[in-house]
């Protein structure tokens, strides 16, 4: 990195927080720290909404998703749309109706508080891990392509969100998610076109989506069945609408974002600006990486993204046989990029139709020396990570982008990074303020009293993510991480409310060992891989209507006392 992209990446960062905590100095209540004095107008709220979900992970994984697996992976926001309708129709009139603070005061309304405080443990627990993974996610690819110390850049990211989220709560949240989307789409329009400027000069943009759709990149929807497949059309048609309905429905990040708009129309169309803009959002970001993968077929490529991998694999004893397989892939890059030239010149139907073929199959060899590379590596250290999708448009950035616009897209990961990780601290605190402490403690408080402890839950949840993030773990892949540990708890936590809303028999006991034995079970039937994470959205709600209805018709539980 240059002077000029540490001026552009420091500035940037510290602009936003500085903007952030001058802008919202001295909240005087809770109402105002919690609830941003219920001033936010709907694009603010649909700005925070999308930058609440936007996380580092989706710009740093994304992309990389695309470079390996192509187009498919936008299904999985096909559900969005439907969800926020329903929200908008159901979830949100009730919530202002009640003038809540959180989501899961209303199932104290209508079942009991013992539902009410596990439903909140049940957000505080997968919220509390997907902190982490938010601070974790661009901290663990920024140390291994820069060189940067891991701990280090946890704890800077975490630090720097919590000086704004502890001084000015949610209004802090909402101002700054603005410049930080604001910063993101900059970054990411300029990476798209740069890119398609390093392509060769007969290389349009049609041309690159041919090529794309040669190797297989460009195959958009699957309407199979497969369940062996994560990404479907009915995956995400079903199991996304699930997956959305609880997350922006009854997960307080996304809760807290419109419960601080100015009135319910505010909220709806904050909401409604999101399902508009959300599909073609990851539409882009995907082409990004799709665009990624036709500048590979034209310049080379390493054989393995993470350069701590690369780097402990040439100092063992197996660098030899990782450097023959380099040899190979080089051969395998020189004969598909005559391929491509010549599926991209060539006229005649049957002839490209050849050459297509001649690309897959070169594809597949790759596909095969990278496996074999990753193999080599892990023979050489059983620790490092080898799966390198979460590396690719880093490597890009660093490789090709030209001085300043690194720093931007630095900027990016990190401004990402940070506006996620903020509305999770925020809704953290705001969850363990008034659904376990101030409901839970029995001498009265002033509003001083609770405003203070809002800010003290902030900080510790900043400190609980920063060790979390200290402590985390790479998995398959980061975007999908995130998702995973949403689907385990999501479709639990959904059913809850589905029954709240429209089940009205069914009361708070049967409710709560419903809930129980449902979240048992979803994390039994995930650890032995029964079906797609997705459908874990699905299977979880399904479950714990079916078990309560089962436990109140049964008669076991004919009385439950609403504790007010």
């Amino acid at each position: 990195m240059q002077a000029i992209d540490w001026i552009v990446l420091i500035g940037t960062l510290v602009f936003i927080v500085s903007y952030g905590v001058w802008k919202t100095r001295g909240s005087r209540n809770v109402q105002d720290f919690l609830k941003g004095g219920n001033t936010s107008n709907w694009w603010t709220i649909g700005l925070s909404v999308m930058a609440t979900q936007a996380s580092a992970i989706t710009f740093l994984s994304t992309p990389g998703q695309a470079f390996h697996d192509g187009m498919g992976f936008v299904q999985f926001y096909f559900g969005l749309p439907i969800a926020m309708i329903i929200i908008c129709m159901v979830f949100i009139p009730i919530y202002h109706r009640l003038n809540v603070y959180t989501a899961y005061e209303f199932l104290e309304n209508r079942f009991d508080l013992k539902t009410r405080s596990l439903t909140a443990i049940l957000f505080l627990t997968q919220r509390g891990l997907a902190a982490g993974i938010t601070i974790f996610a661009p901290a663990i690819i920024l140390s291994a392509v820069l060189g940067w110390n891991l701990i280090y850049l946890n704890i800077i990211i975490g630090v720097l969100v919590i000086i704004y989220t502890v001084s000015g709560g949610t209004k802090a949240v909402s101002i700054t998610q603005k410049q930080q989307m604001a910063v993101i789409f900059a970054g990411m329009f300029a990476a798209f076109f740069i890119i398609l400027s390093y392509l060769p000069e007969d290389i349009n943009f049609t041309n690159a989506l041919q090529i794309a759709g040669a190797g297989g990149k460009m195959e958009i929807i699957d309407f199979s069945f497969n369940m062996d497949n994560r990404y479907t059309f009915w995956s995400g048609i079903i199991g996304g609408t699930f997956l959305a309905l609880s997350y922006f429905g009854t997960d307080q990040s996304q809760v807290q974002r419109y419960l601080a708009g100015k009135s319910v129309r505010q909220s709806q169309m904050g909401l409604i600006m999101n399902g508009i803009l959300k599909v073609p959002m990851q539409f882009f970001i995907l082409l990004v990486g799709v665009m990624v993968f036709v500048f590979y077929q034209f310049n080379p490529s390493p054989l393995n993204f993470n350069p701590v991998a690369t780097e402990t694999v040439l100092n063992s004893d197996f660098a030899a046989e990782y450097k023959q397989l380099e040899e190979e892939q080089k051969a395998n890059f020189e004969a598909k990029q005559q391929a491509v030239y010549n599926f991209t010149n060539i006229e005649n139907s049957s002839e490209k139709e050849l050459y297509q073929q001649n690309i897959v199959q070169l594809d597949a060899e790759e596909r095969t020396i990278r496996n074999r590379a990753k193999e080599i590596i892990s023979k050489a250290d059983g620790l490092v990570e080898t799966n390198d999708k979460d590396y690719v448009f880093i490597h890009f950035i660093l490789n090709n982008l030209p001085r300043g616009l690194i720093g931007l897209l630095l900027a990016v990961i990190l401004s990402a990074a940070m506006s996620s990780t903020a509305s999770e601290l925020n809704a953290l605190a705001t969850t363990t303020t008034m659904d376990l402490y101030k409901r839970n403690k029995k001498e009265n408080k002033n509003e001083t009293h609770f405003l203070n402890a809002s800010k003290w839950f902030t900080l510790l949840w900043g400190v609980i993510a920063i060790a979390i993030a200290c402590v985390a773990n790479l998995f398959d892949n980061l975007i999908q991480l995130v998702n995973i540990i949403g689907s385990i708890f999501y479709g639990n936590v959904l059913g809850i409310f589905l029954l709240a809303f429209f089940i009205k028999y069914v009361k708070g006991n049967a409710v709560f060992i419903a809930a129980l034995i449902t979240q048992a079970i979803v994390i039994w039937g995930w650890w032995f891989d029964w079906m797609p994470y997705l459908w874990l959205n699905l299977f979880g709600c399904v479950l714990v209507i079916s078990i309560a209805l089962i436990l109140q018709t049964t008669g076991l539980n004919n009385k439950t006392n609403p504790q007010k």
